[in-house]
């Protein structure tokens, strides 16, 4: 075996032991804090300055936006009919990630920009300065937003995004602690159950202990896990919800569902080894299993071939076939990947597949 070769395998086998040592978690991993999620702050505005490439003057929104701006900041008294010859100018809709942690006055975040109209490209627009609010009417004003626009995807010139182009003008933080003094976590959607949501809470206690009090922290369904800050920690709460989230679980309290992970471009199928799929026949055009069953003392020249277009899983309907079968038996067939990944999209839609599907 060459040097770099073997070099390559001994890395690979060390990251696999590092990582099957490290099988707890932290609890932080597994939940979030309710109260600190990301949010949205909308608009609408113009972009100028592009080469021929924007609405045109048929576009009755953007032009009349146009002619309101002209009379705002310059002469008065124009209409959209005078600028029927404007086509470097484009109506977009704006839109502004607020991270989960909150924002404060002064901060600057990206800011993703969609055509509204006919618009063909933005390449080469600047936003004219607008004030970004809340998604819901009369939540005010949180930002201002404008700069030089930037095509991501040379295949869609009509989205865009400006780098930190909004700067927030009001503070926007993230309010995790009610007035009962009580912080709820909110377990990951692929793990929540009732057994998961209790042995957390059990964790929790068992991390955080009072003397002489009640317990700290209770499941109240699937999903949701209370915790009561104690009052002395209510006003700086940190140093209490720290302890807590970086606490390590073990495997056995958090019940994992089964899961299948598809990449669609890469190809690739990643699932647990217990992945359970229901009795199943799968025929498709062009799929082939070859069984060469050789005479009594076998040649290459004169093999028994027997050829079936259908590939059966747990034919006598036992229970228990495994998605790691079927793929073996597709593997047999020479089925390309983007056909394995078509026959497990299927499996999923009439609910043969007892696992969660993610696609990529």
């Amino acid at each position: 075996m060459p040097l770099f070769l073997r070099q390559f395998v001994t890395a690979l086998l060390t990251c696999l032991l590092l990582a099957s040592g490290a099988s707890a978690s932290q609890l932080q991993d597994l939940v979030r804090v309710k109260g600190a999620e990301s949010s949205k702050l909308v608009g609408m505005g113009l972009v100028f300055g592009l080469s021929g490439t924007g609405d045109g003057g048929k576009f009755l929104p953007a032009m009349r936006s146009l002619a309101r701006v002209i009379d705002h900041l310059a002469v008065g008294g124009v209409v959209a009919s005078e600028l029927k010859n404007s086509k470097n100018v484009a109506m977009v809709a704006l839109s502004v990630t607020v991270p989960a942690n909150g924002v404060r006055e002064g901060d600057h975040l990206d800011v993703h920009l969609s055509a509204v109209g006919p618009a063909k490209s933005l390449q080469g627009g600047r936003l004219f300065l607008i004030p970004m609010t809340g998604p819901l009417p009369g939540s005010g004003i949180f930002a201002y937003a404008e700069g030089a626009l930037s095509i991501e995807d040379i295949e869609f010139p009509n989205t865009a995004v400006i780098k930190n182009g909004a700067q927030m003008t009001r503070d926007l933080r993230a309010q995790f602690l009610n007035d009962r003094g009580e912080v709820t976590f909110v377990i990951d959607s692929k793990i929540a159950s009732w057994p998961t949501a209790s042995n957390l809470a059990s964790h929790i206690n068992g991390v955080v202990t009072l003397d002489d009090g009640p317990s700290v922290a209770m499941a109240i369904d699937p999903k949701n896990i209370v915790v009561k800050v104690p009052l002395a920690d209510q006003t700086n709460p940190g140093a209490f919800l720290s302890q807590i989230l970086t606490s390590y679980i073990d495997p056995p309290l958090i019940g994992t569902g089964a899961r299948v992970k598809i990449n669609e471009k890469a190809g690739t199928i990643v699932f647990g080894a217990g992945v359970q799929i229901s009795p199943v026949v799968i025929s498709a055009r062009g799929l082939t299993i070859t069984t060469i069953m050789p005479p009594v003392e076998p040649t290459l020249e004169n093999p028994q071939v027997q050829e079936n277009n259908w590939v059966s899983v747990d034919p006598q309907r036992r229970g228990g076939a495994k998605l790691s079968d079927l793929l073996n038996a597709l593997k047999q067939l020479r089925v390309e990947a983007h056909d394995r990944i078509a026959i497990i999209k299927e499996l999923d839609k009439i609910g043969s597949l007892h696992a969660e599907l993610m696609i990529e």
